[in-house]
This record gives structure tokens, sequence and C-alpha cells, in this order.
């Protein structure tokens, strides 16, 4: 057993778990990069109760916790008040709880706006973890965690988790020039549980990456001219759960070379035969995770003596967070009780909790779930399928999208949930593969080659232009000197970014956020708290339409600015009531994208998607959930995450400077009316306690 300052685990550490808890003991930053499932939270307990044990547990914010996403958040924060208790609080954007406390778990977005938004708040942080730093990639979210750390007081130490990546040391340098401070970099590539690679090709199993090559490949490789001529004819026809290839039994049509379909349920008898079970399976897309988990429920995985305690524990959770009558959990209960379960986004978040629990009890045997499961949950099993190593990635830009064979780093990321400590001396992983869409190089460089290094995805919101702006004036660009891009980047590549961040900063001053003297007018201190949706709301509310709305309407106007309809959704009609209020947004949109255009300013701003209007003004109305889930296409809990986007768009209003007191206290009572039963995150997250 390992005790530090009164936190005891039941182990002993690991040399590089030795090394950098005695870097923390001494006040010095730590780079930490380690596969998935070596221990990497044990090192970020230990920072926690050093940075409390130093503060007497006193000051606000002494140890702060940020995390890639609310899920992961609330459960370290679930995790951290078991210890702690009242002394543990959590800011996700929709759950205040305990704002004050010594301990903060935080989203990497909410930590970066609280720098922005309140200097000096966190002058008395002793430890920041930064967890799952390698999002510094995301295309999407990589520039908040590169803000977030270069705002960080210069006097608080840094903690930096990361998966397994080969330039760690040059991101540790990075932060050590910013801060003026020693990082020290710990790398580990050891598991304590290793892994055993498997994979279904032809639907037979192959554990040798050599027979699999001349028996499953059959001798095609997509680079030899023998393979890519009938490569370009391959089409994927799914029937009844089955892929099939042209040539293969149950496809009528040309013939090709020999190709048998990958049957997954016989994946699985193969796996529980093996005595590999619990799995979780992973898939890209979510009607696919349902498919499979109906599929497989046929199979009779639950054990006849464990059948009945699974019931009553699920039929218990149901009731302990309010969810026995939603038609949700009783379709859930018949996967259930054949010790299946499936979990994605559009689940309702609390029965989401409820799989976990019972897969955390070892109750259910398979969980068939996206790879944001993968994300820092804490939810490791014996084994683990990967249903494909292909799925769409975007291109260019947000709209458009191609199908990509998986990156190192992602492989590893989901593989890494195999094999519990503690418990098994092996963990196991099943790579379903398709040799007409991956290579045989391609599935050797996903095994064997090094992860992809981590590069700056810097792009400024233009609420994050004026914060800086408001700070730095004229002198913004040496903000951009600063950043990771800027040491990573050619001179061209850093021209290119300066050149951007003045782009933007002349729409700014020529839509009227920034004024000649170079203060921020009243219409750029309005914005600088609505992060992504800064323009469109701000040039509404200049038009005086956010005052003249009723609540209803702002309400729906508000969920329009959040909402992501499907790539394929069709137009919806609003209602006809709103056809003012519609045109005035298009108008408004047209404006800004007309003014991004010229200024050569990419990606567009987000237009508003009215296509929920009627769902929205039933929910603000006081219907129930399930009639308003009934009156909408979106599933149970996509609606609810763009529900609590709006409950957090609501707050930024409620609080922002230049509003009016009239839209403040209409605000105020909107978020009451909207942030009720199913969509209120923070009772949610309280029950769980």
């Amino acid at each position: 057993m390992e005790t530090h300052a009164g936190l005891a685990h039941p182990f002993e550490y690991d040399p590089f778990q030795k090394e950098a808890i005695a870097c923390i003991r001494k006040g010095i930053s730590v780079f930490v990069s380690a596969p998935t499932g070596a221990g990497k939270t044990v090192i970020a307990e230990v920072a926690v109760e050093q940075a409390m044990h130093l503060s007497g547990g006193r000051s606000s914010g002494a140890a702060i916790y940020t995390a890639p996403i609310k899920a992961v958040s609330n459960q370290k924060f679930r995790d951290f008040h078991a210890c702690y208790g009242e002394k543990v609080g959590i800011l996700t954007g929709d759950v205040t709880i305990n704002p004050g406390a010594p301990l903060l778990i935080m989203t990497t977005e909410i930590y970066r706006n609280s720098l922005l938004e309140e200097k000096g708040r966190f002058s008395s942080c002793r430890w920041i973890i930064f967890d799952e730093v390698h999002f510094l990639d995301d295309p999407e979210r990589g520039t908040v965690w590169e803000e977030a750390l270069l705002l960080t007081p210069r006097q608080t130490e840094i903690l930096a988790l990361s998966a397994t990546i080969p330039n760690a040391a040059q991101l540790a340098a990075w932060i050590e020039k910013i801060h003026g401070r020693p990082v020290k970099v710990i790398q580990e590539n050891h598991r304590p549980v290793p892994l055993r690679f498997s994979f279904q090709c032809q639907n037979q199993l192959f554990s040798n990456m050599e027979i699999l090559k001349k028996n499953g490949y059959a001798g095609f490789d997509r680079k030899s001219e023998k393979f890519n001529r009938p490569f370009r004819m391959m089409r994927r026809h799914r029937r009844g759960g089955r892929a099939f290839f042209k040539g293969s039994p149950g496809f009528s049509g040309p013939p090709a070379p020999y190709g048998k379909p990958n049957r997954a349920p016989d994946l699985l008898k193969a796996i529980r035969n093996a005595g590999h079970l619990p799995c979780l399976y992973f898939t890209f897309s979510r009607k696919r995770t349902e498919e499979l988990a109906w599929e497989f429920a046929g199979l009779g995985l639950a054990e006849p003596e464990t059948k009945s305690r699974l019931l009553e524990e699920f039929d218990r959770l149901c009731r302990k967070y309010e969810i026995s009558g939603e038609r949700s959990s009783w379709s859930m209960r018949e996967l259930i009780a054949q010790g299946i379960a499936f979990h994605h986004a559009g689940l309702l978040p609390t029965l989401k909790e409820v799989i976990e629990q019972l897969f955390s009890k070892r109750l259910i045997q398979v969980i068939v779930t996206t790879e944001t499961f993968a994300l820092g949950i804490n939810m490791p099993a014996r084994c683990v399928v990967l249903d494909t190593l292909v799925k769409r990635m975007p291109r260019f830009s947000s709209d458009v999208f191609v199908r990509s064979v998986l990156k190192v780093r992602e492989l590893s990321q989901m593989a890494g949930r195999a094999g519990r400590r503690g418990m098994d001396e092996m963990g196991f992983v099943y790579l379903r593969i398709n040799p007409w869409e991956v290579p045989f190089p391609e599935l050797t460089r996903l095994l064997h080659g090094k992860p992809e290094e981590v590069s700056s995805r810097f792009n400024l919101t233009y609420a994050t232009v004026l914060n800086l702006y408001k700070s730095y004036l004229q002198n913004l660009f040496e903000f951009y000197e600063k950043t990771l891009h800027a040491f990573q980047s050619s001179p061209l590549e850093q021209k290119e970014a300066r050149d951007l961040i003045r782009r933007k900063l002349t729409l700014l001053q020529e839509m009227g956020y920034v004024a000649q003297g170079g203060k921020l007018t009243s219409k750029g201190v309005f914005a600088i708290s609505l992060y992504g949706y800064e323009l469109f709301l701000s040039e509404m509310f200049e038009a005086g339409v956010l005052d003249e709305l009723d609540m209803t309407d702002l309400g729906i106007l508000l969920f329009a600015a959040v909402y992501e309809p499907p790539r394929k959704a069709l137009p919806v009609q609003p209602p006809h009531r709103l056809k003012g209020l519609v045109l005035k947004a298009h108008e408004v949109m047209t404006d800004i994208h007309q003014a991004e255009r010229r200024l050569r300013i990419k990606p567009f701003t987000k237009p508003p998607a009215f296509h929920l209007s009627v769902t929205v003004e039933k929910w603000i109305s006081g219907a129930s959930f399930e009639k308003v889930v009934q009156a909408s296409d979106e599933d149970e809990g996509g609606l609810i995450r763009f529900m609590r986007m709006t409950v957090q768009l609501c707050r930024a209003l409620a609080t922002a400077p230049a509003a009016s007191a009239a839209l403040k206290e209409k605000t105020s009572k909107l978020i009451h009316r909207i942030n009720r039963d199913q969509v209120d995150a923070e009772a949610e997250l309280r029950r769980c306690l």
C-alpha cells in the first residue's frame, strides 16, 4: 500500500508513478504520457491531495481538475466527492455546485472562459490538472486547451496527463517557455495489463499477422495492381446486420474477388467461449450500436443465477433516477435481461448512468457503445472489440466527410479499455477486418506504428479576440507569439495565423464591436461571454430583437442558435407566427457571412436552425418530456443536450453586462422554464451522489 498526505492506494506505485509523485512533492510541474489504463489518475489524485494539504483545504480553487467532456467531469466530481465531501465543487456550464470549494472540477472550456473573464480568480490555485491534454490536437476544441494552458497563472503548477504521444517533450518545452519554470517529462510505454490482439476476417479468427495476411487477405493488397482493379468495383451492403461484398454469399451481382462477411454474433460467441467477457464493443454509429445490441440479445449471455439480480438492480436504479416510466428504459430492460446494453449520446443521461453502474458491478456482459465511452470514463473490461477500423472524418471543413482508417492514438484509446488492473493478467482486443477497406500495410501501421504527434489547432473565437483585445489592445499579437502554434509553425504559417487574427479584428471593428479609440463598444461588451454565438446574438441584440421577443420566442431563438440538425435533415417550416423572427435571423446571418467571406474568415459563424421550434415551445409551456420527445425527430439524449446548451446560453445572457434589466429578468425566468425534470443536470448529478 502507498500513502501520501493522508491519501492511500491499496497497491504499490509503478516506477513512472513514483517519479511523477516525487516531482509533485517538490512542487515541480509534470507532463505524463502513458497508455490508457496505465494509472495516470493516481498521479492526479496525489496532486489534488498535495494542493489540499498545502492550502489547508480552505482556499477556493486550490486544486482544479479539468476534463474533456461533461460525463468525465461528473464522474470525477462523484469520485472526489466520496473522498472530500463538500470540499469539492463542479462547474460545467449546466451544473454549478460549490463554486467556492477548494477542489473544483471543470470542463476545459469553463476554465478557459473563467480565466478570460475573471482575472485573478484562480490566483491561489496550487495545482491544475489537464486530463487528456492530447486534446490539443482536436480540430474543433484543441484551441481551448491551448488558450487554457496559456492563461493559467504563472504561480500554478501544471500536471498534464496524456495518452502516449511522440512529442511530449516538445509540448513540455512550450509550457516551460510560456510559464518560465521547469516541466518534468515522464513517458511510460509499458502497460500493467498487456494486450493480446486477434482479428476477425473472412468470418474466421486469426491471432497471427502472417496467417491473417495469407488466409484473411488472401494475397490482396490495395497497393498491388491485382487488388486495385477489383477494389474500385467494391461496395458494401448491409442486410439484416450483415455486411455483404460483391461476389459473397447473399449478394446477387457481378462476380468479384472472394470475400465472406464477418458476422458479429459469431465473434461474440467465440469471445464467450474463450472466457473473455465482459466486453466493450466499439462502433462509430449510434444506429449501429442499437442494431448490434438487439442482434446479440439472442445469444443468452446473462447467466441464469445473475439475471434476477441484474433486473432487480436495474429497476432499483431506474426508480432512484426517476426514469422507470420512460419508454427508453422499458426497451433497454429487455436487453438488460440478456446481459446486453447499448450506450451512446442519444440516450437519456440518467439511463447511461444506470448502464455504467451495472457494468462496473460486473452484471452486464456486453456494452455496444460509440467511441466517446473511451474518453476518460473509467470503465475497463476484459476484452474490447472494434466493429471496424474505418470511420467518417472531417476533411478540409466540418461540412465535408470522408471514410478514413483510424489514427494510431484512436485505436490505442479504445483498445486500452481492455484489461482490468488487479483482475486480469491480460486484456484481449478483437479487430474486425475488412481487407477491401483496410490494406494490410495500414493494419500494420495501426498496430506497430508510432502514435501521431500532437499539433496546435489554434483558432480564436470572436469572443476570445474581444477578451484578449480588452487586455492587450493593439498588442494582441504578443499573445499569439506565446501560442503552441507559433512554437511549432514555420514563419509562413505564423504569418498566416497573424493575418487571420488581424482579419477577425478588422471584422469586429467594422461591425462596431471595437471603438476607434481601442476600447470595446457596448455591443462588444455584450458579446464578450457568448462564445460561439457572439456575432449572431449581438447583432440581434443591437437590432432590439432580444428585448422585443416574449419569453417563449426568446427560448426558441436561443435553442435555434445552439441546435445542430443532422447533416441530411430536411428543412422544417417553423410556426407561421415566427416568420418575421426567422427572416430577421436569416438577414443577420447573411450580413455576417458576407463579411466573413469578404475577409476570408473560416469556418463561417454557425447559422440558427429553427427545426425544433414546435418542440421547444411545448417544453417551455410545461409539456411532459415524453410528449416533447414524441413531437421531435431528435433522440432523447440529443434533445436534452441542446436544451442544456440553451440553459448555458441563457445564463451567459442573464449576466451579460450590457444587457438590459428587462432582458436579464426575462432570461432568468426562461432558465426556470427550460431547466426542469430531465433537463436539470444539477439535480441529476445530485441524485448520483
